[in-house]
């Protein structure tokens, strides 16, 4: 019979996250000050972010240690299992082996816990009393609340109006979990008041999501600002799960040839396939690909260009993909995807060519999904199943070439608070948005000149 679930033990986690800046053949392009152009300092940084984060942002080393206090706490659900999706295979009748790391074992559900509970462990040593953060679909936001309460720590979240309305029951778990939450554009900024007062009927994004955070950060002592994406420190932590993956599929003699995962910054895709980089790197042959959706194509259709990471222009200035920081994408219920640029680090690798990139439409997207449910049982979040789109796109090439291709899928979420997505979809209320062109060039304007 076919081994359904690969395990580690406890014993058999990770000690160390991985560092693909130590194995770049060229160094990331630095942070810079969007005044004088010139890169950032760790003292520019300090208002936000504690000084080990902002150490392990520019590190170059390969390998950084997990803190025992950490590695307790993922304890509380990792390792998580590298699991065989033999009923899809069967359904699909395709001779690719079809595997996903099943990140949806956390306690709020994602893969988001894995630097969540890092990043307010490094506050709270360094005497932090509240975190304030953005959160789009809400994975992040509930997995900081959940880290939060487990130190101690004050929680603030901005959360996305459109996903503040569309998913209530995970603005209810971050209130469990203690904290407190505002849909954002809110009237608790600055910020969010000159938002609001330009359109009161505003949807949000992330990106106005994180100025108001940035703002209640810098101007509160007692606070720093947490992210959830996008930051080399917050994608050095997610590389548990592609070291765990790496593991998982050596305890089977296999390795795998295909690696997609969904894209939003760039976190989940990253910390999935960069343990798997330097593989690559040495002439190893595997394809990885970042999915995203095509309501918010930023790899696709972006820009490979220095822009701020908030819409106020609070942020440095990154070297990422962006569609231009005033880009406001459509209501699709991806909204953890719903970001205006991508990680540096895995800009780089798409600009490289090292990462392949896809655009599918929401619409197919959730066909897949119901496919999986049907197949799996596991309910997957929207963002997830834009990587199990392509995955079955890639599995059903497999049956028609004969290829006996190994696949995996980088599963980073579960839709239990998603199903209002669901029944939309069921009954034929989602539309396909191929966000235009034009629009895009109009938002890029405001990218900066450097």
């Amino acid at each position: 019979m076919t081994e359904k679930k690969i395990n580690l033990s406890e014993k058999e986690m990770p000690t160390q996250w991985y560092n693909l800046q130590a194995d770049l053949p060229k160094p990331l392009d630095p942070p810079i000050h969007p005044g004088t152009k010139k890169p950032i300092t760790p003292d520019m940084l300090a208002p936000l972010f504690p000084m080990e984060l902002i150490k392990q942002e520019a590190s170059t080393e390969r390998w950084i240690d997990i803190p025992e206090e950490v590695q307790s706490i993922y304890k509380i659900w990792r390792p998580t299992p590298l699991t065989r999706a033999c009923r899809l295979e069967k359904f699909l009748d395709t001779p690719a082996k079809i595997y996903f790391k099943n990140e949806s074992y956390s306690p709020p559900g994602s893969h988001k816990p894995n630097t969540a509970v890092a990043q307010a462990y490094y506050n709270k040593k360094e005497g932090v009393k509240r975190l304030a953060t953005e959160t789009g679909a809400g994975q992040w936001g509930s997995a900081l609340a959940f880290a939060c309460n487990l130190f101690d720590l004050k929680c603030l979240v901005f959360m996305v109006r459109i996903s503040y309305q569309q998913k209530p029951y995970r603005r209810s778990l971050m209130e469990v979990w203690g904290a407190t939450v505002f849909p954002s554009p809110s009237n608790q900024t600055d910020f969010g008041k000159k938002v609001l007062a330009e359109d009161p009927d505003s949807l949000g994004s992330l990106g106005i999501a994180i100025s108001e955070a940035i703002e209640i950060a810098a101007k509160n002592e007692d606070t720093k600002y947490s992210l959830g994406s996008v930051l080399n420190h917050v994608l050095l932590h997610q590389t548990i799960v592609g070291l765990e993956t790496k593991k998982q599929f050596e305890k089977i003699g296999e390795y795998p040839d295909i690696m997609v995962g969904c894209c939003g910054g760039g976190s989940n895709f990253s910390g999935f396939i960069f343990p798997f980089m330097p593989d690559k790197f040495s002439g190893k042959k595997i394809r990885m690909i970042a999915v995203e959706p095509s309501a918010c194509p930023s790899l696709t259709k972006g820009l490979y260009a220095y822009d701020f990471g908030d819409t106020a222009g609070q942020t440095p200035l990154l070297k990422m993909y962006t569609l231009g920081s005033h880009f406001i994408p459509p209501a699709i219920h991806a909204g953890g995807l719903r970001y205006h640029g991508a990680a540096p680090l895995l800009s780089r690798a798409v600009n490289e060519g090292w990462v392949e990139v896809a655009a599918p439409h929401q619409n197919p997207v959730f066909e897949s999904a119901v496919r999986w449910a049907r197949t799996e049982g596991v309910i997957p979040a929207p963002e997830t199943a834009h990587a199990i789109r392509v995955a079955i796109d890639e599995a059903i090439k497999c049956k028609e070439s004969g290829e006996k291709k190994t696949i995996a899928i980088q599963f980073s979420g579960h839709g239990h608070f998603d199903l209002s997505a669901y029944d939309a979809y069921l009954a034929k209320k989602l539309e396909d948005y191929e966000y235009p062109i034009e629009k895009v060039q109009e938002a890029m304007k405001h990218i900066p000149k450097v």
